[in-house]
């Protein structure tokens, strides 16, 4: 597996892999969760996206922001053929040694109520609950980590 920043070439794989991984929560939601509605031709412009490749195809995405004070997971998603090989856990573990590279200490996101499954994953890796704040007619749940000090910021893949 190989990780690295999205190219313009990428965009329509990760559209597809955007909106198959979000496409479920629709109905749940009533509307189209965040990521389906990203500019991601922006995020790859800006330097904020980056890719798994699995002999050379894309296999997931990762939307990092660079704040003052922490590092934002805005989005991760894995293709449906890839989940459960370990793309996903790759990601965020990338995402976490970009934010530590970056000089941040801390890694927020945030995922809705109904993504219960989201909710679940975040807690087992570490991250936290924050807080629930009113979103598009439920609420959002926002999750931070602490990084570990001395984190050389050392990027799997």
């Amino acid at each position: 597996m190989n990780i690295r920043p999205a190219r313009p070439e990428d965009l329509a794989a990760i559209t597809a892999i955007v909106d198959e991984a979000y496409g479920p929560y629709v109905a749940r939601l009533g509307r189209k969760p965040m990521p389906m509605l990203d500019d991601h031709a922006a995020r790859i412009r800006d330097g904020q996206a980056w890719v798994a490749e699995v002999e050379r195809r894309v296999a997931g995405v990762l939307v990092l922001l660079h704040q003052d004070d922490h590092a934002l997971l805005d989005n991760v998603a894995v293709a449906a053929a890839m989940r459960g090989t370990g793309v996903g856990r790759a990601l965020l573990e990338f995402a976490e040694a970009e934010a530590a590279r970056r000089g941040h200490e801390e890694v927020r996101l945030y995922t809705h109520e109904t993504m219960v499954e989201n909710i679940a994953l975040y807690g087992r890796i570490g991250y936290r609950e924050a807080g629930r704040t009113p979103f598009h007619g439920g609420h959002r749940v926002d999750f931070h980590k602490k990084l570990p000090r001395g984190h050389r910021g050392e990027i799997p893949g």
